[in-house]
């Protein structure tokens, strides 16, 4: 007996608006249903995972996913909650766009497999292209009013806010776009349902309204709840901007910090929207996080689920050694065992100082390391100081005044860490 998904939504927290009637509609037997994901970058975000968990709930309770590229209306715009347009896609990059999103998203879905519930991939590109302007306002524009779409919330509120310039024609006409993607699929692929975050109701409505105007047929609208942080600082924003699901945009060891970082109410929230985890299992680590916060349970299991789902067990197993590198609970061989970009990652913001790499292959003294050649320590007076208190490590080993660094202490060929206690964290990087 497969999962009823609108059950299993509710208890994640992933549903905001159902159209009356969806629930009984996929108790019938195996259905289709669609979230439309944009291509202008060749990597999802964080941000797309509430919609790809959906479809991949929507897969695992007996149904059959779609996940449309929007390679005509990413050309377009989308009004929702968006203050400007986007840029325009050539055909070559909106294809390799598509083709780097499939690779992520059969991380979460099965594509290809002889089961008839196995996912699909479409872009609204490949039957927008031959749509005339003439054959798109006869054929789709007649069959929904100005009237109805002025009425959406997403027109409404960009059309009364204080942007100058307003909205184009072309936005305005975005919901036609979306809502014949609905149209198309409902008819060439026994798509009826179609799901996405809660500011896609009217769009998703437009659809379902010219299904039953053009089709004579029902559609189905469902969306989740846009996802929002405690604190209200913006879910899947760092620093430096999104947190990717490539690796090479983001490195595993940031994405596993992004959820082991987050709070305790959020950590509740995100462990049902953003794992498979069952009900009984997740009850039973908050439970556990309840009587020991300060073992941040949540956190960890959280970070642990997504990171392998999204990279893998060896990603994961990787972080967690990094992770430990910062805190202190490593040797000298976890250290030389990072990789490049990932060790750059972890001494982000740690202070640096240049040297030539002949100074360290001819060995390098302690009092310089810490002073007279990098200005880590004031004077060479305090290095001394240091150094006979037995506080000062290299590569996480304790020396003495009498050490010398070599080329043998170098990570990576090329870096040497140097603590002061165990809150002062300096890098020598050779040149």
């Amino acid at each position: 007996m497969n999962k009823n998904f609108v059950e299993e939504l509710t208890w994640r927290g992933m549903l905001h608006d159902v159209m009356p009637g969806t629930e009984e509609h996929l108790k019938e037997g195996m259905r289709g249903a669609y979230v439309g994901i944009d291509p202008t970058a060749d990597s999802l975000h964080i941000g797309h995972l509430v919609s790809v968990m959906m479809l991949r709930h929507f897969q695992l309770c007996g149904h059959k996913p779609f996940a449309l590229i929007g390679g005509a209306t990413g050309m377009i715009g989308d009004p929702s909650g968006k203050s400007a347009e986007r840029n325009l896609l050539d055909e070559k990059t909106l294809r390799h766009n598509q083709q780097s999103i499939k690779n992520q998203l059969s991380k979460f879905l099965e594509f290809g497999k002889e089961e008839e519930n196995a996912a699909v991939m479409v872009n609204n590109y490949d039957w927008m292209k031959n749509f005339s302007f003439l054959e798109f306002i006869r054929d789709v524009g007649k069959h929904i009013t100005v009237n109805y779409m002025m009425a959406k919330d997403s027109v409404k509120k960009r059309l009364s806010s204080d942007a100058a310039e307003g909205m184009s024609f072309t936005e305005f006409t975005y919901q036609l776009v979306q809502g014949y993607d609905f149209l198309h699929l409902f008819r060439e692929n026994d798509c009826t349902l179609q799901m996405g975050g809660s500011d896609q109701w009217g769009n998703i409505t437009t659809g379902t309204e010219m299904i039953r105007r053009v089709a004579n047929g029902k559609g189905y609208a469902l969306t989740c709840p846009l996802i929002t942080k405690a604190d209200g600082t913006k879910f899947g924003k760092t620093e430096g901007g999104n947190v990717w699901l490539d690796p090479k945009r983001t490195s595993p060891y940031k994405f596993y910090q992004y959820w082991l970082n987050t709070s305790d109410v959020d950590a509740e929230k995100y462990i049902k929207i953003f794992t498979l985890l069952s009900k009984a299992e997740i009850e039973k680590i908050v439970e556990e996080h309840k009587e020991a916060p300060h073992l941040r349970a949540l956190q960890k299991t959280l970070a642990e689920e997504i990171t392998v789902m999204v990279h893998s067990q060896e990603d994961y197993e990787n972080a967690v050694k990094a992770s430990e590198v910062l805190f202190g609970k490593s040797t000298a061989d976890d250290l030389k065992s990072l990789d490049e970009a990932t060790f750059l990652d972890v001494f982000e913001g740690v202070p640096q100082a240049e040297i030539a790499k002949a100074e360290i292959e001819n060995g390098l003294d302690m009092i310089g390391a810490l002073s007279a050649k990098t200005n880590f320590l004031q004077s060479n007076g305090e290095a001394r100081r240091a150094l006979k208190e037995n506080s000062v490590s290299v590569n996480k080993e304790k020396v003495k005044e009498d050490y010398t660094i070599t080329a043998n202490d170098l990570i990576n060929g090329k870096y040497v860490i140097i603590n002061k206690g165990k809150k002062n964290t300096y890098i020598i990087r050779t040149v």
